[in-house]
């Protein structure tokens, strides 16, 4: 007899879900974490990156308070409080998560999980030690991807953890990738004062989003008076001395900077989790492969969230989770991942679901796009923040939604309506015919479905 029903390696926004679940429908749970219960979403990623993001947020905002007749005097920052405030964050959610856990009766073990056979798991903590589990699920997440031809270290050439813990600013950073990542470190030590360079391979910042919201955050970043080098290759990174760093770019020009933070993907932390010793297989880019109820090759180890070749993001691990859980615990529950809402917490944020105008075209479809101005709505002006627009792309002849791309203020909660309206196989027109109220931000995504039918009142 086994000790556990199942055993959940990671207990990242994916694993502890998850392990909640099965807790749920009766199964006994153990959860394996080697660090701090949330994975990097909360310790290191999502909610710290957010937290800093929040402070920049509020420190704009008094800086341009004179704008909504208020006067104060010129603001200041103080580093320690800000980074304080986002460990105190981190530190209570981190809590709730322990306190979940002890409320649905799931086991936290600390260690290092490894796969030893298809129904034992060796933990290497402060003693080691097996378990065996009837079902195993896999959620062991991502690492920054430190490539080889950096030279990587504690203080010069670092990944984004490093400026989630920062004690001193520093004067400039050249930051290596223009992905989501990159651009929300650029928000943040930008709004700081940082003298921010960005480096991208692509033609645009946030090459997987569409075309028209990466052009905007280009007209953002410039006005931000950021340094750009998009279409380029970085050649060669060298440290000349301690907080002195060049960057050789394919085209000829260098740019040196105090720091350099690379931030040019993820990868999967597949190494040490044993695979091999259950015939797990994996894809050509290292994915582990699974089916629609999350199972391997070894039909009772799971795997999820970014182990897998889903989106990279912590809503597609924790749905994943409830699939796994659901299938371990002989229940069903599915999703449907060609909708799936991500969010860029940059100045503005972004929002998008679906596919972009191009992929739409690559599929060979006949579509047909509309956008839709923050300028135009009310609720923005009384905001102070009409930079932006919607976008919506759909079938021309059906009006199907093929995708909603959003960039202005609160495009990460308004994204939830279209994703909505996109599960429920809503048209256009009758995201159009939706009332929506008046004065808010929301009736943006309505306006923009108008302007779609040809019948826009406000733009």
């Amino acid at each position: 007899m086994s000790d556990y029903d199942i055993a959940i390696i990671g207990a990242g926004p994916g694993g502890y879900v998850a392990a909640v679940r099965a807790s749920q429908y009766g199964a006994k749970v153990a959860l394996i974490e080697r660090s701090e219960l949330g994975g990097t979403c909360l310790n290191r990623g999502c909610i710290p990156s957010k937290a800093l993001l929040e402070s920049i947020h509020v420190l704009k905002m008094i800086r341009s308070a004179a704008d909504y007749g208020i006067s104060c005097e010129p603001p200041s920052f103080d580093l320690g409080g800000i980074y304080g405030r986002k460990d105190k964050v981190v530190e209570n959610l981190r809590k709730g998560i322990a306190a979940l856990m002890k409320k649905n009766g799931v086991t936290v073990i600390n260690g290092e999980g490894c796969l030893k056979d298809a129904n034992t798991v060796s933990v290497k903590g402060e003693a080691e030690s097996e378990i065996t589990a009837d079902k195993i699920i896999l959620a062991a997440g991502t690492k920054p991807l430190r490539p080889r031809f950096f030279p990587m270290d504690a203080e010069n050439v670092v990944d984004s953890d490093y400026f989630l813990t920062l004690e001193k600013l520093p004067r400039s950073v050249c930051l290596i990738g223009g992905g989501y990542i990159g651009c929300e470190m650029a928000t943040i030590l930008n709004g700081l004062g940082v003298e921010v360079t960005v480096v991208e391979m692509m033609q645009n910042l946030l090459p997987l989003s569409d075309e028209d919201i990466s052009k905007e955050m280009r007209k953002v970043f410039k006005k931000a008076k950021m340094g750009l080098h998009l279409g380029v290759k970085v050649e060669s990174v060298e440290v000349l001395e301690p907080g002195k760093v060049k960057v050789l770019l394919d085209n000829g020009k260098e740019v040196e900077a105090e720091k350099v933070l690379v931030s040019i993907g993820r990868e999967r932390c597949t190494d040490g989790l044993g695979l091999e010793n259950a015939g797990i297989s994996l894809s050509e880019r290292g994915a582990v492969l699974v089916n629609e109820n999350c199972q391997t090759s070894c039909a009772n180890i799971y795997a999820i969230g970014d182990l897998t070749d889903k989106a990279q993001l912590a809503h597609v691990a924790s749905k994943m989770g409830l699939i796994a859980a659901a299938h371990a615990c002989d229940k069903e529950a599915k999703a449907n991942f060609e909708v799936i809402p991500s969010c860029v917490f940059t100045q503005p944020e972004i929002g998008q679901v679906g596919i972009s105008e191009a992929q739409a075209v690559e599929k060979g479809l006949k579509v047909k796009s509309s956008r839709f101005s923050f300028q135009a709505l009310g609720k923005a002006h009384a905001m102070g923040e009409t930079a932006g627009f919607f976008k919506i792309v759909a079938e021309e002849e059906s009006g199907k939604i093929l995708g909603v791309h959003i960039i202005g203020p609160h495009a990460s909660d308004i994204i939830g309506e279209a994703a909505v309206a996109m599960e429920a196989g809503f048209t256009v027109e009758q995201l159009a015919h939706t009332i929506h109220a008046h004065p808010t931000l929301h009736e943006g995504l309505m306006e923009c479905a108008e302007s779609w039918t040809g019948l826009g009142i406000h733009g």
